[in-house]
């Protein structure tokens, strides 16, 4: 109740990203248990990101066993696309962000001269103005980063960028084992499992895209779809898919 008698005015939207925030929280911390799935941890990761940090599309890259960075994770194909032109042109806000282990920003691609193959192949491509990189970060050294895309250019929030980089800390301490925090080292066995899993995976996608005639986002939506559905791992039936112990027909969307 306010002094002149009238009830406070609640700020809906805030509540609902509150409540969406302190969800996305709970789902990514129940991840730290026993034979955890760590390619459902960055795949969750991407989709609060997304949702939370009002970014069009989102990509995850973590470095292998060479320290060499490899994509594992993307919201969408056209995310995935700059994830691997910031690949093949050895530079972009992700390769920085990973070598410096602190978030790098690119509010305007087109006015920004940090990295000139990455930019031209981005505005060639058309799709993203602006990219916000986190470093996946374990006591100031980076196993990976975060990429936020966006459409129209811009800054990210101060109260994005602390809530994306929580999100990113959390996710982290998930992928490392506890025996390696203590040791203060990276298991990079863990890591080298993400990485090769995500090729089972990539793999998956395009044999069920291919059999069901849906595009790849498509192919990715129905296969976590059945695995959250049948409490499987994601890769446990990309496997099944490829061995063929499941066929196209088990992925068809369920009528509701």
């Amino acid at each position: 109740m306010t002094t002149d008698g009238r009830e406070p005015v609640v700020n809906a939207a805030h509540t609902d990203r509150e409540r969406s925030a302190s969800r996305a929280f709970v789902e990514l911390a129940d991840t730290l248990v026993d034979d955890y799935d760590v390619i459902d941890l960055l795949d969750r990761l991407i989709a609060h990101s997304v949702h939370l940090l009002a970014a069009e599309a989102a990509g995850i890259m973590l470095a292998d066993n060479h320290g060499t960075l490899r994509m594992v994770a993307s919201s969408s194909e056209a995310a995935e696309f700059m994830e691997l032109l910031q690949l093949q042109a050895g530079e972009g806000p992700c390769m920085d962000c990973y070598r410096t282990a602190t978030a790098v920003g690119a509010p305007d691609l087109a006015r920004d001269p940090r990295w000139p193959g990455f930019t031209a192949a981005v505005l060639a491509h058309g799709r993203f103005r602006s990219v916000h990189a986190l470093p996946l970060r374990l006591r100031g050294d980076a196993i990976g980063a975060l990429n936020l895309f966006h459409r129209i250019p811009g800054p990210l929030p101060a109260d994005d960028l602390a809530l994306g980089q929580a999100l990113a800390d959390v996710a982290t301490i998930g992928i490392l084992s506890e025996r390696a925090v203590r040791r203060g080292t990276v298991v990079t066995e863990q890591l080298q499992h993400a990485l090769d899993t995500r090729i089972v995976i990539e793999q998956a996608k395009g044999v069920l895209s291919e059999q069901a005639g849906v595009g790849l986002d498509e192919a990715f939506e129905r296969l976590r779809s059945y695995a959250r559905h049948h409490n499987l791992r994601l890769a446990d039936v990309a496997r099944r898919l490829l061995d063929r112990t499941l066929d196209a027909s088990a992925f068809a969307p369920r009528p509701r």
